[in-house]
């Protein structure tokens, strides 16, 4: 998920746990905490290679034995640094575990989910029924951060008993504002459950057999679900929303997936890095440098127009395997027309049914060295 939400989640975690020692500070190391995997991963990745780059992206920090190594070295300093409010190591270790953790298992909502296991196992947890942006996921946490630091409780009422409880007003806000998110949380996978059921059934009339399927939503939605189905040596593309009947045809996109374009570079690190880190959703063409490779967990930018009663299609993230260059093997590609205008106003009325405009004869475009694709669909 992206930065402003973990920070806010980060930070009401931070307010539920240490609050009441921490007052207004809580929500500043909250926050801190909650951005401190990719702080993390981002330190490190521009002294790796890309091919190296991913395979830390989101396992370097979302590692669980990381996070356990680095709570307890964490809570070192700080039980030094909050001495005075008597918050030990242990209590403090357990604060940026906790906080970590939420983190890791928000990214476990989105497509490209998180290795729990690294470096032991590169395969990584994704439930995909959250869009890395969501507003109405994030809305809550903001809100209630920015309501917190401005509200105050009166002062404590003293007591005989040495157990603190987190102000009450506080307290309430901080749960509302974490369940309204998770309550969200929940409609989004019933949701993916509905496009699944949807996709299953076209799937089931026409008879089709295939390996793996897999659905996400499309971006900041939960309306709109994109599916990726498996079959040998192709995979199929298709949208839904989730108000259509198991009757409505899902217009399928057939991208073959071309692994013999990647026989002469297969062997090289680089490749095999790709390989794990798209975990076989992959797809590739041959180029003069080596090969190109490109991920079909995201989803593809698509561009009107180039072409009358064409749509190009260009994918989330690709790359350029350069068997010439001197040092780093890999270049990555990321469409500069990704999520434009014109294809949010499209995907905003697919999403309510209007497929007219948003259904066009699919090329596979953004291929360095090639010219755009034709690919068949299946209807």
């Amino acid at each position: 998920m992206d930065w402003i939400t973990q920070a806010a989640l980060g930070a009401l975690i931070g307010e539920l746990m240490m609050g009441r020692r921490l007052e207004n500070r809580a929500l500043a190391w909250g926050a801190l905490f909650g951005i401190l995997p990719e702080l993390l991963e981002g330190i490190v990745s521009p002294l790796l290679d890309i091919a190296r780059e991913l395979e830390c992206r989101r396992a370097l920090g979302h590692s669980l034995g990381v996070m356990a190594l680095g709570s307890w070295g964490i809570a070192q300093g700080l039980a030094k640094i909050w001495k005075r409010e008597k918050i030990s190591k242990a209590q403090a270790g357990v604060f940026v575990f906790a906080v970590w953790w939420v983190h890791v298992l928000v990214d476990c909502f989105s497509v490209e989910g998180a290795a729990l296991l690294w470096p032991v196992s590169h395969n990584r947890l994704a439930f995909s029924f959250l869009y890395p942006v969501d507003f109405l996921f994030t809305a809550p946490l903001v809100v209630t951060v920015v309501w917190l630091i401005f509200l105050r409780d009166p002062p404590a009422k003293k007591s005989r008993s040495k157990k603190q409880e987190p102000p009450l007003k506080r307290r309430k806000l901080c749960f509302w504002g974490l369940g309204l998110s998770a309550g969200y949380a929940i409609f989004a996978l019933g949701m993916k459950f509905v496009a699944s059921a949807g996709f299953n059934a076209d799937l089931a009339r026409r008879g089709t057999t295939f390996g793996r399927r897999m659905e996400s939503p499309t971006p900041y939605n939960i309306v709109l679900w994109r599916s990726v189905v498996d079959r040998e040596s192709e995979f199929w593309v298709g949208y839904r929303n989730i108000f259509e009947s198991h009757a409505t045809p899902v217009r399928w996109t057939v991208y073959p997936k071309g692994g013999d374009a990647l026989t002469e570079v297969a062997g090289m690190r680089e490749t095999k890095s790709l390989i794990r880190f798209t975990e076989g959703w992959w797809i590739a063409r041959p180029n003069a440098e080596g090969g190109w490779v490109g991920d079909l967990r995201i989803q593809e930018s698509r561009k009107w127009g180039s072409k009358k009663g064409m749509v190009d299609s260009r994918l989330g993230i690709s790359w350029i395997i350069d068997v010439s260059a001197k040092r780093d093997h890999l270049r990555e590609i990321t469409p500069e027309t990704m999520n434009s205008n014109d294809s949010l106003r499209r995907m905003a009325a697919r999403a309510f049914g209007y497929r007219a405009n948003w259904e066009a004869n699919p090329r596979l475009a953004g291929v360095q060295g090639s010219l755009p694709e034709f690919l068949p669909v299946e209807e």
